[in-house]
């Protein structure tokens, strides 16, 4: 088993991916908590230092560079400070391509403050627009993904509902890729995945699941979960469906009817944020380089033990994986 992964790791250096979707920057603010404010019930946190990260599409071409995949992406941000500063921070991952941005005026760059004492998250603010996109700048976006498209082996798209992943570009998306027989991932948002209807895969957790199916599944059992996932594929015409299960490990069902169950190899949870960032660089990678997606879900899923030990939006190198594995 860890000799196949290897080589199916070496398989997907270099894989070409595009990423798309919505852009952000991630914010850590790490501290220590040891005494309650006198103005409200809240804690006093004392800075000790920051740190900034990519987060949504970022984050997915950062874990693509650490798996060794080449990513390519297109992004859309607002004309403030941290336009230039997630510029150079996805600089060395996007390998001297130029910077993929398209700004927009009046919008501002989605930026996710999070502030901790410790490992405990205290509190999270976020700054963002989810209005669609104008017209001019959804026709740039367009233009940008149309030149790129014949450069890669497949798309990911990252949706967290900030107004660029409408029912219409998707359609539009899927149906361009499809037309070059490019596969698309889609890690997803809301209730409505009719939108991603011709997709490649789809990559919900479970309550992403349980909110597109209008069912609590909180310590649902492996074939509820199937059952469900079967139902919401033939609803919104998904191809294929893979459900993160968190400390449960990962659940594919295919378009052949068949499922699989991959537990996890997490030993420790410190931080679930990004993670399913990692599990769609994972799949992009491996359906780039030709892989099945079996392959990918068992690579997705022990990339995913390692992120999750960590602290902080991250990634899993090839390496990571194999001392996991180990």
């Amino acid at each position: 088993m860890p000799r196949l992964t290897s080589e199916y790791l070496e398989k997907i250096n270099t894989a070409p991916v595009l990423c798309v979707g919505d852009l952000m920057l991630d914010r850590y603010i790490y501290g220590k908590a040891t005494r309650l404010s006198p103005e409200a019930p809240v804690p006093i946190v004392t800075v000790r230092r920051k740190t900034l990260m990519p987060g949504g599409l970022g984050n997915v071409v950062m874990n693509l560079h650490s798996l060794g995949a080449k990513p390519m992406a297109v992004g859309v941000v607002g004309g403030d400070q941290w336009a230039p500063t997630l510029g150079e921070l996805l600089s060395v991952a996007l390998g001297g391509e130029s910077l993929p941005f398209i700004e927009e005026p009046g919008r501002p760059t989605t930026v996710k403050t999070r502030v901790l004492a410790g490992i405990q998250q205290v509190v999270r603010f976020d700054e963002e627009s989810a209005s669609p996109l104008s017209a001019g700048t959804e026709g740039l976006y367009k233009s940008r993904i149309l030149a790129l498209l014949p450069r890669c082996g497949a798309v990911t798209a990252s949706d967290y509902g900030k107004g660029v992943l409408t029912p219409d570009f998707c359609a539009w998306l899927i149906g361009q890729a499809d037309a070059l027989n490019l596969p698309v991932v889609v890690d997803p948002k809301g209730s409505d995945f009719g939108r991603y209807r011709g997709a490649t895969l789809v990559t919900p957790n479970r309550q992403e699941l349980a909110l597109a199916v209008s069912e609590d599944l909180s310590g649902a059992p492996h074939g509820k979960i199937v059952t469900v996932g079967r139902a919401l594929m033939e609803k919104a015409g998904l191809r294929n469906l893979l459900v993160t299960l968190s400390e449960g490990g990962m659940t594919l069902m295919t378009a052949d009817g068949r499922d699989a169950h991959f537990p996890t190899k997490a030993r420790e949870v410190f931080d679930v944020s990004g993670a399913g960032d990692t599990v769609v660089a994972a799949m992009g990678a491996c359906l780039a380089a030709g892989l099945g997606l079996a392959a990918g879900a068992e690579i997705a899923t022990l990339a995913a033990a390692v992120v999750v030990g960590k602290v902080g939006t991250a990634t899993a190198s090839p390496a990571e994986i194999m001392a996991s594995i180990a």
